[in-house]
């Protein structure tokens, strides 16, 4: 059985054709975050004959299991990353549309000081950062 299927089957989802198709080009995205059509042009790219529709229904269906996480970076654009159980802050290109994945220990610890100081305990957040690069 592959790896695919049987991260499928512990999510609880039937393997289907689709599906182990989506994953893989999750899987080999790497760093990169696709959205549904990125992901409905590279099938399309490949030869395979899966519609749009499937697309967005396996990786909301995905996204239910816990399997990638759904970011809205850009003007209303959804895009999905593997659910890889580490956390992660984001900074985003305005200009390029880049995607820098970062992890800051200062950054974790005072944003759970601040939450203590008003009273509160974190359950959940995301941090997104929108840059430019420098001016040379």
């Amino acid at each position: 059985m592959t790896s695919e299927n049987q991260e499928l089957k512990k999510a609880g989802l039937k393997v289907t054709l689709p599906r182990v198709k989506i994953l893989q080009i999750l899987e080999n995205a790497g760093e990169r975050h696709m959205s549904a059509d990125d992901v409905y042009r590279t099938l399309l790219d490949q030869g395979e004959d899966v519609g749009l529709a499937t697309v967005y229904r396996v990786l909301t269906q995905f996204e239910t299991a816990g399997l990638v996480q759904r970011h809205h970076f850009e003007a209303g654009t959804a895009v999905f990353e593997l659910a890889k159980g580490d956390h992660h802050d984001h900074m985003i290109c305005l200009d390029s549309g880049k995607v820098i994945e970062f992890v800051d220990p200062v950054i974790e610890k005072r944003q759970h000081e601040i939450a203590e100081e008003y009273g509160y305990e974190i359950e959940d957040h995301s941090l997104i950062i929108y840059v430019r690069p420098k001016k040379k």
